[in-house]
């Protein structure tokens, strides 16, 4: 079996990264990646922005044989990426992601990235700020946050050398019950596929900049 890791295609090249970027629809099965390299792709991928820096995004990476045969069912509209990638990362975002707002800003002063009193203030701010949020606005952020790191992920994906699909189509519903998690805190953003590519995607038309930009 081929358990290549796909390190020798990493590339720094930013325009080959955003430019060759496809939507791969089947992956070579068996092109594994390793766990630890998935870590380090997610690592990357986690220094995307986020609001008051909450990183509200949470990942579930779906890898193995038992992982694929739970997800198939539920993706039936991307049943060859899902089994034919070398994983599928299902993103959510945790709705009580507040929790941990104290650790993320305490460990922020405790390596020097900000002062105590800068902290407290924020903390203070930020609080009230949450608790004033009505479901949908709160959802609506993020939403937002969490589709910033699956775009940066599918980004650092590129750059170590793999190939990935971003998906909608599967039981939104179900998917974090299925495999264990609270459907009421964790809310399904999008599923990732990453592998090898058997059949490179196509290239798509864009509309050009001065049809989308509007200067001020």
């Amino acid at each position: 079996m081929d358990t290549t890791t796909g390190q020798s295609n990493r590339t720094n090249d930013f325009d080959n990264i955003v430019l060759e970027r496809r939507s791969v629809k089947v992956y070579n099965p068996e092109v594994k990646i390793s766990r630890e390299e998935l870590s380090e792709i997610l690592a990357k991928a986690s220094r995307a922005p986020s609001a008051i820096n909450m990183q509200p995004w949470r990942f579930l990476v779906i890898d193995s044989a038992e992982g694929k045969e739970k997800l198939a069912p539920l993706a039936s509209f991307n049943q060859t990426q899902a089994l034919t990638s070398s994983a599928v990362i299902a993103v959510f975002y945790d709705a009580e992601n507040i929790e941990y707002m104290d650790e993320i800003f305490s460990k922020s002063v405790e390596l020097g990235y900000m002062p105590q009193d800068i902290k407290e203030m924020q903390v203070q701010q930020a609080k009230p700020y949450y608790a004033s949020m009505g479901p949908s606005d709160l959802r609506d952020m993020n939403l937002i946050d969490s589709s910033l790191i699956s775009m940066q992920l599918m980004l650092v994906a590129r750059a170590h050398g793999y190939d990935t699909n971003p998906m909608a189509g599967y039981d939104k519903d179900r998917i974090a019950e299925v495999f264990g998690l609270d459907k009421e805190r964790f809310q399904p953003v999008m599923l990732i596929s990453i592998g090898k590519a058997v059949k490179e995607g196509y290239p798509s038309y864009r509309l050009p900049v001065d049809m989308i930009t509007t200067w001020a």
